[in-house]
């Protein structure tokens, strides 16, 4: 609940304030002991006795990244999202330096372009001299106007990234802002210029003497502003054109970058397309091989299958004229005596042992040798005695 941001709270740059301060630095800042136990529950009026006790800027610090006070009271009014006025009122503090600083840091961060022009140049004229901690945990001097230069000339201060701004011209030039004017202009008068630098001698009629009457402090004064002046114009004027032509150094090198990529692209997808080509010229040459292996296989089947088809029917044919030729020879009177000999051959000898056995003459009106002797009539043979 305590790292909250208020409800009441809108959104900045179409996102919660507090994104506005990356996460990890964000998450650091959650595990501090500062914010723990100096920023539970502040408001906008308790937060400036806790601003007013800050004696140095800076982002994180140290081995393991440890925020420092100034970044948490930034993150802090992140959260609570103080009013305008009381942001204005922190920049127009000069008793408090760190307060201006601050004021400025959480406006940089949240204003729109217009505002954050219109209320940060003019801390230009503020040269005091601030403490910076550095991120190895050691302190730099520097001043109030170099760190307000830093927030409108750079992308990234005190660990935090800012939010892109427009450049000053482009603003003048679409109207949205005036020309920017010197602090000492209203102190330079323009009738001035044409008076002479040293007043005419005049003769001391007492003493006979001629006395010099040199230049005037004052007009000297005015001068050197008027010089320095010029010389601030001129070097705002060359920051200016140098500006617009860092712009156009730029945009010719995104035109040239973007030519680069395109041109990358290009031959990218030619190759891609060439690739493509290849392989798909590869993998139909890799389809015509395989197929015509796989004829060359089935004509190879086709043919042993033929053969093997062939060489059973010859094989079929050849049993078969065998078969003819021995049923042909059984079929023969010689062969079926032969063959009606060798299957009674046993029988005769079994019956012969019988006879023996018996010790009678066979009878010729037996109706068994009857029987025999008749098919041994048709085999050829004598009859039985």
């Amino acid at each position: 609940m305590a790292n909250r941001t208020d409800p009441l709270a809108k959104s900045i740059h179409g996102t919660n304030p507090q994104n506005l301060v990356e996460k990890i630095v964000r998450s650091k800042i959650y595990q501090s002991t500062y914010w723990k136990e100096q920023c539970f529950g502040l408001t906008a009026e308790t937060l400036v006795d806790k601003a007013m006790e800050l004696d140095h800027t800076g982002g994180t610090y140290g081995g393991n990244r440890k925020p420092t006070p100034f970044l948490c009271l930034a993150l802090k009014m992140l959260q609570i999202q103080p009013d305008k006025d009381i942001v204005v009122e922190f920049i127009k503090n000069e008793d408090y330096k760190y307060v201006r600083v601050l004021g400025a840091f959480y406006l940089r961060l949240t204003a729109a372009v217009a505002d954050v022009y219109q209320y940060l140049e003019p801390l230009y004229n503020d040269y005091r001299k601030i403490r910076h901690k550095l991120s190895d945990g050691k302190f730099t001097l520097t001043h109030v106007d170099e760190f307000i230069d830093d927030l409108l000339t750079k992308d990234y201060s005190c660990d935090t990234a800012l939010p892109r701004i427009q450049k000053r011209w482009v603003l003048e030039a679409s109207g949205t802002l005036e020309p920017r004017r010197s602090a000492l202009e209203d102190d330079f008068e323009e009738e001035e210029e044409d008076k002479e630098d040293e007043q005419p001698m005049d003769i001391d009629e007492p003493n006979g003497r001629e006395k010099y009457r040199g230049r005037s402090p004052t007009r000297d004064r005015d001068r050197e502003r008027k010089h320095e002046r010029h010389h601030r114009d001129r070097d705002y004027d060359r920051d200016r054109d140098h500006g617009r032509g860092r712009e156009r150094d730029r945009d010719r090198d995104r035109e040239r970058d973007r030519d680069r990529d395109r041109d990358r692209d290009r031959d990218r997808h030619r190759i891609r397309d060439e690739e493509y080509s290849r392989d798909r010229d590869r993998a139909r040459d890799r389809d015509g091989r395989e197929r015509e292996r796989r004829d060359r296989d089935r004509g190879r089947r086709r043919s042993r299958s033929r053969s093997r088809s062939r060489d059973r029917r010859e094989r079929d044919r050849e049993d078969g004229e065998y078969r003819r030729r021995r049923d042909r020879a059984s079929a023969s009177p010689r062969g079926r005596a032969e063959d009606g000999g060798s299957r009674d051959e046993p029988k005769k000898r079994k019956e012969k042992k019988e006879k023996k056995g018996e010790g009678n003459a066979p009878d010729p009106n037996d109706p068994e040798i009857i029987e025999m002797n008749k098919l041994r009539a048709s085999l050829g043979l004598k009859p039985l005695k």
